[in-house]
């Protein structure tokens, strides 16, 4: 459904209007833009394609240039199609908003009009200057996403889709609760860390945090606790038994 119908007359603002057709495109989809040249297709039929373009649109803008008035034989044809496009918006009530194409062309008058026609002059215009082409298109299309706000900014909403740094990670055999943070790889099995400020070794083998250790064989036997500061490099045996009575025995 297209919802904006761009009204202009060959010769006379056609190039404005398909800066405006474009612009709007960009901004709001081609589907909802209706301009002759480009929406009716070869074979399609002219009037009715028109007619039912205008029905189904909810705002026409009618590019006005330089000599649109100079064309007053024309405009007071009832078959004129510049004419019709805009009687026929009158009729369905929809909003008609005159862009002014260039410095040189000035406001409407009812004189120059002709009467099915003459409310145009009492519209509020736009004026396009054709030397600032883009701050005229960017104008325009504010317009249209504020008397049309059923239509969908696609330009708005390329700004606030996701971030392209997005956060992927990848886990083999899972058992149990995994946590993650950035990016992960391999296995991953029944482990949770916390709070960790320090190296985090959850497999086989050795770690060392700025400390000594101890190789060598060690021993220990019985109950209790043996505790090595500094590097040892031999035997270390620690027998845990009955006290030896001997010699409480000799006094």
């Amino acid at each position: 459904m297209r919802e904006v119908f761009i009204n202009y007359r060959t010769g006379d603002g056609e190039k404005t209007a398909a800066l405006i057709d474009q612009e709007l495109s960009r901004r709001f989809g081609p589907e909802h833009i209706f301009r002759a040249s480009r929406s009716i297709t070869p074979g399609e039929t002219y009037p009715d394609a028109l007619l039912a373009a205008l029905r189904r649109s909810s705002l026409l803008l009618a590019v006005v240039g330089p000599d649109w008035t100079n064309f007053q034989t024309r405009l007071h044809d009832p078959e004129d199609w510049v004419r019709r496009e805009i009687e026929e918006a009158f009729t369905c009530e929809l909003p008609v908003v005159p862009i002014l194409d260039g410095r040189k062309t000035n406001r409407l008058s009812k004189i120059d009009l002709p009467t099915e026609l003459a409310r145009l002059a009492d519209l509020q215009t736009i004026p396009f200057d054709t030397h600032d082409t883009e701050t005229g298109v960017r104008r325009i299309g504010d317009l249209v996403a504020e008397m049309v706000p059923g239509l969908r900014d696609l330009t708005q909403a390329d700004k606030t889709s996701p971030a392209s740094d997005t956060v992927t990670n990848s886990i083999g055999d899972v058992s149990g609760t995994a946590v993650q943070s950035r990016d992960f790889t391999g296995d991953v099995a029944g482990t949770i860390v916390k709070g960790a400020h320090g190296p985090v070794h959850t497999g086989n083998g050795h770690i060392y945090q700025n400390s000594r250790h101890v190789s060598g064989d060690r021993h220990i036997s019985g109950n209790g606790m043996t505790y090595f500061e500094g590097d040892n490099h031999g035997t270390v045996q620690h027998r845990f038994g009955e006290p030896d009575r001997s010699a409480d025995d000799s006094r």
